[in-house]
């Protein structure tokens, strides 16, 4: 377990009351997956409660991005741990109205895992491989690699089946033979290998400069952070905690992961699927924003994004503020928003 531009926070940062503001409760989305670790420790830890003081946190677990999308432009969550290629989807579809990414959470931990029948690029012709969800960042991800090897996809056939299925369920269809493969995020990706004898076919850290991409953000609707940007900051503090929680606590961190995983699914990972899963990701609070272009242009060649601008798709200026106070580096916009 790697991690990366988080500020020294401890877990009593913000505690106490909310400042300045009468909300009752603040609903946070997120996903049972290790790469949404500082949203998993931040919940098991109270860091987020001791920041929110009298504010009710009230949190929804997902499986892919999509749904988490769905549920913040309904207005049943107000701020959600997410993929980036959801949060570009809402951003460009509500003409840059909906939400905003308000920070980094996780670089790296996403790959292509596959059966002994697939050796390389070329075996893949006619098999059978999953993503989460349709459009969601694993889904894009498989797509625009498909096409550089020179595969023609689509969302309804193509030269590969691309089968988007809830994480737990493709374990299962991959244990009985019913897929080939599955584009994933930790820990499903080293579940498929430890426990059903998968062998990784592309890490995506391969991919792109550095092995750096993002691989879960903070998104905030916009309007609840217009209406209560006070409590966005809380939130902020102690999402700030938890990223700083796992650097400090290392040793402690798989158990408290672990035992926040059983408390959403009902079940814990094995020791080595944990293990193998905390090597591959990094958490950091800096969204590495210079990718976002290219998951534009990914989203769009995968056909499953629209055509539009991302200006204005970051709002830092919060996290760098709170960083700034704690003498650590502020992280960069990289020209598409506020930092």
């Amino acid at each position: 377990m790697m991690l990366a531009g988080c500020a020294s926070a401890s877990a009593d940062q913000g505690s106490g009351d909310a400042k300045g503001d009468d909300l009752a409760e603040v609903r946070l989305g997120y996903f049972a997956n290790v790469t949404h670790a500082p949203a998993l420790v931040g919940l098991s830890e109270g860091l987020f409660q001791d920041a929110l003081g009298d504010v009710d946190l009230k949190t929804e677990v997902f499986n892919a991005g999509p749904a988490a999308i769905e549920a913040l432009s309904a207005g049943a969550i107000d701020a959600t741990y997410i993929g980036p290629n959801p949060a570009i989807n809402t951003f460009i579809q509500s003409g840059g109205e909906s939400a905003n990414i308000i920070a980094g959470a996780t670089s790296g931990g996403a790959a292509l895992v596959v059966n002994d029948s697939i050796q390389d690029a070329s075996d893949l012709k006619g098999k059978n491989i999953a993503t989460p969800q349709l459009g969601n960042t694993q889904d894009v991800a498989l797509r625009s690699w498909l096409a550089d090897e020179g595969f023609e996809t689509s969302t309804s056939g193509g030269d590969v089946t691309i089968t988007p299925t809830e994480n737990a369920q493709t374990l299962t269809l991959f244990q009985d033979g019913q897929l080939d493969g599955a584009w994933l995020p930790e820990p499903w990706v080293s579940r498929l290998v430890v426990e059903a004898g998968a062998h990784v076919l592309v890490n995506e850290a391969d991919l792109w400069p550095d092995g750096n991409f993002p691989t879960t953000v903070l998104l905030v609707r916009k309007d609840f952070a217009k209406e209560h940007p006070e409590v966005v900051e809380e939130l902020l503090e102690g999402h700030i905690a938890s990223v700083a929680w796992l650097d400090e606590h290392a040793d402690e961190a798989p158990a408290v992961i672990n035992d926040a995983l059983e408390e959403a699914t009902g079940k814990k990972l094995s020791d080595e699927v944990l293990a193998r899963a905390l090597e591959n990701v990094t958490f950091t609070v800096d969204p590495h924003a210079d990718a976002f272009e290219t998951l534009v242009k990914n989203g769009l060649a995968a056909g499953t994004q629209k055509e539009g601008s991302i200006d204005g798709l970051f709002d830092l200026a919060p996290l760098n503020k709170l960083l700034t106070d704690a003498g650590e580096d502020t992280v960069s916009a990289a020209g598409l928003g506020e930092d």
